[in-house]
C-alpha cells in the first residue's frame, strides 16, 4: 500500500514539477549556479558575515548530509541503475536556483514571529491554507526522514560492529539526541560545526583512495551514468522507456532526498541566522550547501560503488582500503552524518510545530520527535524509507506552488 502511494506521490507530474521549477529559476536567475563560487570568495576575502554564517550552513549541511548521501545513493543505484546519478546531478544544478529561491523569499518575509516558507506562504502568497499543510507535512517529514530514517540507517551499521541490542541503542540515541535539541538553535548549530568538516573529510579521502584504486574503472563508470540516464544500452531490446523513467524518478528522489532542494527546509534553517535578513547572502550560500551535498559528496559515493564493482555496498567498497577497520569506520562516518541530520530536521519540525501551535510547549515536542527518532533503531528501514518519501513529496508541493507563484519576487541582485 505504501509503496502504491509512493508512485502516485513521486509519479510522473511531481518529477516535472520539480525540474520545470527548477528550470524557471535558473533561466530566471540567469544561471546564478555560475555565479555562486565567485561571491562566496569575495565574502570570504572580505570576512563579512562568515562566522554567523557558517554555522548556519554547517547546520544546514548536517541536517542535509545525512545516511542519504551514502545509503540513498546506493538505493538510487539499486531502483534506477547508474543512470540515476546524471539526474541527481540535473535535480542538484536545477535545485540550487530553486534553493536560492526558497532563501530569497525566506529572508524578506520572515520576521520575529513567523520563518521559512510559512512566512512566504502566509504574507506573500496570502494563503494560511498552505502555511498549515506545509507545516504539517513539514512535522511529519522530521519524524520520518530526519529521524526514523537516518537512526534506522546509522543503527544497522553500529549493530555490524557491536552486539548492542536494539533497545539499549535506542535508548542511547533518545538521551544524547533530547539533551542536543533541547539546547536550542545556537547549540544544533555548534555540534554541527563541530563534527561535520572533519567527518565529512575522512569520508571523501577514503572515497578518492578507492576510486583512485580503481582508477582505470573510472571511464566506464562515467559511460554507466550517461548510457543509463537516457537509456543507450536497452535501446536495442526496447526497454528504454522503462529505464529512463526508472532512473529519472530515483535520481530526482533520492537527490531531493539528500540536498532537500524543493522542500523548504533550507530556509528554516537560514532563518535561525544572525545574518538572515541578507536575502542574496543566503541564497548563495544554500546553493553550496546543495553543491556540496549532491555534486561532491553524492558524486563520490557513487563513483566508489561504480569503480570498486562492490553491488551498492559501501562496505563492501571501502575494505579495499581500510580492511578490518570498516565496518567501525563507517559506523561512526554514519552516526555523525545521521546525527547532524537529526538535529538540523528538530530544528524544522519545531518551527513548524511553533507556527500551528503558537502556544505549543517545545519541552512536549521535543521528547515526542526524540522519542520517534530513536525509535528508528528498532524497524526495518525498508518501510521507513517508502514513508519518508511520502512526506517528502507532500511537503514539497505546497512548497514548490508558493515558490511559482511569488517568482517574480524572486531577484537576481
Amino acid at each position: 500500500m505504501a509503496e502504491r502511494i509512493n508512485a502516485v506521490v513521486w509519479g510522473a507530474p511531481t518529477v516535472c514539477l520539480l525540474i520545470l521549477t527548477g528550470i524557471i529559476f535558473t533561466v530566471k536567475l540567469r544561471f546564478i549556479q555560475l555565479g555562486m563560487f565567485p561571491y562566496i570568495l569575495d565574502k570570504i576575502r572580505s570576512g563579512k558575515e562568515v562566522r554567523s554564517q557558517l554555522k548556519t550552513s554547517c547546520m544546514a549541511l548536517g541536517a542535509a548530509m545525512g545516511t542519504g548521501n551514502i545509503t540513498g545513493v546506493a538505493s538510487a543505484l539499486a531502483i534506477g541503475g547508474a543512470g540515476a546519478v546524471f539526474w541527481m546531478w540535473v535535480s542538484a544544478f536545477l535545485g540550487m536556483a530553486t534553493v536560492y529561491a526558497e532563501n530569497y523569499l525566506s529572508a524578506i518575509y520572515s520576521d520575529n514571529k513567523i520563518h521559512g516558507p510559512m512566512a512566504y506562504l502566509r504574507k506573500g502568497l496570502g494563503s494560511r491554507l498552505l502555511a498549515v499543510i506545509f507545516s504539517v507535512c513539514c512535522i511529519l517529514t522530521s519524524f520520518g526522514m530526519g529521524g526514523m530514517v537516518q537512526i534506522s540507517s546509522m543503527s544497522g551499521c553500529i549493530r555490524k560492529c557491536t552486539d548492542i541490542s536494539p533497545v539499549v541503542l535506542g535508548f542511547i540515541i533518545f538521551i544524547v539526541v533530547i539533551i542536543t535539541v533541547r539546547g536550542g538553535a545556537s547549540r544544533i548549530g555548534n555540534a554541527a560545526q563541530l563534527l561535520l568538516p572533519a567527518v565529512s573529510l575522512v569520508y571523501a579521502v577514503i572515497c578518492v583512495a578507492v576510486i583512485a584504486m580503481n582508477a582505470e574503472r573510472l571511464p566506464e563508470a562515467f559511460a554507466e551514468i550517461i548510457g543509463g540516464a537516457f537509456g543507450f544500452k536497452q535501446t536495442v531490446g526496447g526497454t528504454v522507456g522503462y529505464t529512463m523513467s526508472a532512473a529519472v524518478s530515483a535520481g530526482v528522489r533520492r537527490g531531493v532526498f539528500s540536498n532537500e532542494a524543493g522542500l523548504g527546509s533550507s530556509p528554516l534553517l537560514h532563518s535561525s541566522s544572525e545574518t538572515s535578513r541578507s536575502a542574496k547572502n543566503q541564497g548563495m550560500c544554500s546553493m553550496l550547501e546543495v553543491f556540496t551535498d549532491t555534486m561532491l559528496c553524492c558524486t563520490l559515493t557513487a563513483l566508489t560503488l561504480l569503480c570498486s564493482g562492490a553491488e551498492n555496498d559501501i562496505t563492501q567498497a571501502f575494505s579495499s582500503i581500510t580492511g578490518k577497520n570498516t565496518e567501525p569506520i563507517l559506523a561512526a562516518v554514519m552516526t555523525v552524518f545521521a546525527f547532524c541530520t537529526v538535529i538540523g530536521w528538530y530544528y524544522c519540525g519545531e518551527t513548524a510545530f511553533l507556527y500551528i501551535f503558537k502556544n505549543g510547549k517545545c519541552k512536549g515536542f521535543s521528547f515526542i520527535f526524540a522519542l520517534t527518532a530513536a525509535s528508528g533503531a528498532i524497524f526495518k528501514s525498508e518501510l521507513l524509507w517508502t514513508i519518508s518519501d511520502i512526506f517528502n513529496g507532500l511537503m514539497m508541493i505546497p512548497n514548490v506552488i508558493g515558490l511559482l507563484f511569488l517568482a517574480k519576487k524572486v531577484k537576481n541582485e
